[in-house]
């Protein structure tokens, strides 16, 4: 039985891997496609640097990492099913069978061969993909010009003594520089007291930002007869803030790429702070349970080594694989939207989708494999 576990797992890693090669080449080509417009240009901050061909080739190679996190348990899947109805069509499967090969036998080896796949997408999207991604957006930073964190740049939010903070960057540089920068400050009963916006800025060492300039508009509303509004403008302004350079550039990047202790640390720092966690939250569970959901596919894969094939008609049900991982992939980021719109509880946002494919893939497992 040894001997025929490695013959199969041998098989399956094969096909996986080809399905994922032919997958990151096709990425691969589309992101560097999505590359071609910035080819030639100065970076904003140094002239000099210019973002060339190999510059380019370089970033979209590093977001490979990502899209393997992205693309195994569909490619797990695809190459499974690729096997397994190979192995039917031939009357391989059937001489296994004959051999002692029984459902239960066969479900238990290829779960052994799902928890590989496990600890590969777990290892690939938690320690090497966030590296890879941080490393690329560096270098497109440095011969770019600047690290953007998506349309509205990044929010976080500080409780002090007497006041809160919300506070606004629209982007950082490699080197920590901060662009854009707008503060507003509430007291502890939630009126606005202040408005600060700078143009650029730095966050020291000793917890306190540098501001540079700064227009600053404070709001006496002491009475309505005495309200007033002072306006003020200065080059330089020292704030003091507990807000480091690593929390904002937690809150810059995006939530699917950061690792999940990363994840854990922001969502408590979101908390602690009365801002809400739930988009975060989801994420983190999704980094928990996505690994899982190649122990889903190989399962969901089974079943297609019991069906009688005719001849051609593996290419139908391989074409069916592909849609079933698809499917899997668009369900799993709705589920994430439709949550963090509903307010569902956060694990169960994440892990909706693996549940219901399990649910489907036990039941084609008892139908065409115990009944049948």
């Amino acid at each position: 039985m040894n001997t025929l576990q490695r013959w199969i797992y041998r098989e399956v890693f094969t096909a996986v891997a080809f399905v994922l090669v032919a997958f990151l080449s096709l990425f691969f080509f589309f992101d560097f496609v999505d590359e071609l417009t910035a080819l030639g240009r100065p970076s904003r901050l140094d002239p000099n640097r210019v973002y060339e061909l190999r510059h380019a080739l370089l970033y979209v190679s590093l977001l490979l990492p990502s899209r393997i996190y992205e693309l195994m348990p569909i490619a797990v899947l695809i190459g499974s099913i690729f096997v397994l109805a190979r192995m039917a069509q031939g009357s391989e499967y059937t001489i296994l069978r004959t051999s002692g090969l029984g459902p239960w036998r066969a479900l238990r080896m290829m779960l052994g061969m799902g928890v590989v796949f496990v600890a590969i997408t777990f290892a690939v999207g938690d320690y090497v993909a966030p590296v890879a991604d941080k490393t690329a957006q560096l270098l497109k930073a440095r011969y770019q010009g600047r690290v953007l964190g998506g349309q509205t740049g990044a929010w976080l939010k500080e409780r002090q003594e007497y006041s809160n903070f919300s506070v606004n960057v629209e982007s950082m540089t490699p080197s920590g520089e901060l662009s854009q920068i707008r503060i507003f400050e509430f007291d502890n009963q939630g009126f606005l007291v202040s408005t600060m916006t700078a143009v650029s800025g730095q966050i020291e060492r000793d917890e306190a930002w540098t501001l540079r300039k700064v227009q600053r508009r404070e709001f006496d509303t002491a009475g309505l007869s005495s309200a007033r509004i002072t306006h003020t403008e200065t080059d330089r302004l020292r704030w003091p803030s507990s807000l480091s350079a690593e929390m904002v550039s937690v809150a810059l990047l995006r939530p699917d790429r950061m690792r999940t202790t990363d994840l854990f640390a922001y969502v408590r720092h979101l908390e602690a702070n009365n801002q809400t966690a739930q988009r975060y939250e989801i994420e983190f569970w999704r980094k928990v349970f996505y690994p899982l959901s190649c122990l889903v596919m190989v399962v969901l894969a089974l079943p297609f080594a019991y069906l009688h094939f005719r001849s051609g008609s593996i290419t139908g049900f391989v074409f069916g694989g592909v849609m079933i991982g698809i499917s899997f992939f668009l369900l799993n980021n709705v589920f994430g939207y439709i949550g963090n719109l509903n307010d569902w509880r956060p694990w169960l946002a994440a892990a909706s989708p693996a549940m219901i494919y399990s649910v489907v893939s036990l039941g084609a497992f008892g139908w065409l494999v115990l009944r049948r």
